[in-house]
């Protein structure tokens, strides 16, 4: 079996007692998997030490076999991400702000950078500042940082926040496209239950800071009317 990711036993607690307990998962090359759960539940405290933004208290993170703690480099060299929100450099355009990012990575031509605009259907702003951005349009604007490099995997933190109903279908259609024709795999966050349903093929739930089930997509529809009603029978929902 061909793991991208390797979550295992990850824990972050906070003064407030939030944060995460003994998170575990297993991500296999080509997965689009969902990590779904309220606000607060603690995926973005996963997901910003699975970059390495922030150190866990105990537990590990394994990118393509390396270590984010002890071989960080290594682990991100092919990893895409957005963490939070997306805050490109006002006073430049989309355009300049992809070309920063560019400068980060080795032999990105300026055709690629277009290609991204395109792909994620800001082309046409690309010479307007983004201090003018909506944000349903930084987000697009952050997914094209995002795959700039050509990652084979990518990260992302809440990707469709803000966007209208045309942008996350856009979206969703370039992430199951990556997917299929790239093999890219990715990690998905988000509280947004019907666009995990329609995205990702493997859906883990966090809740309270815990992990409870990861099943398939497909395994869940065989056995609820909706990934929603998995989801409350999960958290234990009782209406």
């Amino acid at each position: 079996m061909d793991n991208a990711i390797v979550i295992n036993g990850l824990t972050k607690k906070y003064k407030n007692s939030r944060g995460i307990e003994d998170v575990s998962l297993t991500i296999e090359r080509g997965d689009i998997f969902g990590f779904l759960g309220p606000n607060g539940a603690g995926k973005t405290t996963a997901m910003k030490i699975m970059v390495g933004l922030m150190k866990p208290d105990r537990g590990n993170v394994l990118i393509n076999g390396f270590s984010i703690l002890t071989d960080y480099e290594k682990a991100m060299q092919s990893v895409g991400c957005i963490i939070e929100s997306v805050n490109p450099l006002t006073y430049m355009t989309a355009y300049e702000n992809m070309k920063l990012v560019a400068r980060m990575h080795d032999h990105v031509p300026d055709a690629r950078i277009d290609e991204c605009l395109e792909q994620t259907g800001i082309l046409k702003f690309k010479n307007e500042r983004t201090k003018n951005f909506s944000l349903g349009m930084k987000q697009r604007l952050g997914i094209a940082m995002a795959i700039l490099p050509n990652p084979k995997i990518l990260i992302l933190d809440e990707p469709l926040n803000g966007m209208d109903v045309e942008g996350m279908v856009e979206m969703r259609l370039l992430f199951l496209r990556m997917a299929k024709e790239g093999g890219t795999t990715f990690f998905i966050s988000s509280h947004l239950i019907h666009d995990i349903e329609l995205t990702c093929n493997k859906v883990g739930i966090l809740y309270q800071g815990k992990r409870l089930g990861v099943e398939t997509t497909e395994s869940i529809l065989q056995n609820y009317a909706s990934l929603e009603n998995y989801y409350l029978s999960e958290v234990g929902f009782n209406e």
